[in-house]
């Protein structure tokens, strides 16, 4: 019980830090940098905090035959899920975006049963259906959602990613159950800053670092040690003990978050809508982690 509670705790803690990074890591792109080099200075400082925390805590080896499954992790969870979102953003409206990763869950279900055997129960399914329904209203509230010509390449990106990310989900539970979380992130983050080095490289040697004011290389700062570090390892901490399809649910959480903190920065309201959403919300994340009807 214990383990479960923190594995919840966990999950909500890293949703969270999502639900601030909206505030937060906005106007860094591309007024300042581009988002391939954001994603590199993402992997490149987390790979690094990582590395030095596991020298210090965690010795933890690697079986060989467990590397091919921690690639994948990389590939899927790291830089295709990472370049396939921000470049998605850059072609597409962020309501867009929002709309689609509320797919994710619905991914996650049917990954988890055909690749890991995760049962797909009755509770799950109507759990998923109520978080969708109430992110997807909560989403919907701050504009119509679009479905042009203009935005074609970025929807299909952004839904790459959704499902990437669910792949990513689904692969690394095995490797959860076997190693630390530590670990896990040390060696997904290293292999996934050589996936993404080719694509951004020229970029950060481009960009000029000279006209970015203080404030922004704060909220760098927070995008890496917070969004990335702390946020990676809790949602993985969790999976060692609730399933990829509980995990994804606490997706529908975020745009709820973004919203409370806009309301506490006045920068938006409080409405009986907004409360309706919550609560099914809230409600949907209840029955996807009930074990049992």
């Amino acid at each position: 019980m214990k383990k479960t509670v923190l594995a919840h705790l966990a999950i909500i803690g890293a949703n969270i830090i999502y639900g601030l990074n909206y505030v937060i890591a906005k106007g860094i792109m591309p007024d300042y940098l581009q988002p391939r080099v954001i994603i590199l200075f993402r992997v490149v400082g987390a790979t690094i905090i990582f590395w030095l925390v596991s020298s210090l805590f965690s010795k933890e080896k690697v079986d060989k035959k467990d590397f091919p499954r921690l690639a994948l992790s990389a590939l899927f969870g790291i830089a295709i899920n990472q370049i396939m979102f921000f470049e998605g953003l850059n072609l597409t409206t962020p309501i867009n975006a929002s709309i689609i990763m509320v797919s994710t869950p619905i991914l996650v279900l049917i990954l988890a049963h055909f690749l890991i055997g995760d049962k797909i129960s009755f509770q799950k399914i109507i759990g998923i259906a109520l978080g969708a329904s109430g992110a997807s209203y909560l989403i919907l509230l701050q504009g119509n959602i679009s479905f042009n010509s203009s935005t074609f390449m970025g929807n299909i990106f952004v839904l790459i990613n959704a499902a990437s990310y669910a792949t990513f989900l689904v692969i690394v539970k095995p490797l959860m159950k076997k190693y630390s979380a530590l670990t896990i992130m040390k060696w997904v983050f290293l292999m996934g800053t050589i996936y993404v080095l080719p694509f951004s490289l020229h970029l950060a040697m481009e960009a000029d670092y000279s006209v970015i004011p203080f404030n922004i290389w704060l909220s760098v700062a927070y995008v890496i040690i917070f969004t990335t570090v702390f946020a990676y390892f809790l949602n993985n901490y969790s999976l060692k003990t609730i399933s990829p399809t509980v995990n994804s649910a606490y997706i529908y959480l975020q745009p709820f978050l973004a919203s409370v903190v806009a309301i506490f920065a006045s920068k938006d309201e409080l409405t009986w809508t907004k409360i309706i959403a919550a609560v099914l919300i809230f409600l949907g994340v209840y029955f996807a982690s009930l074990r049992k009807v």
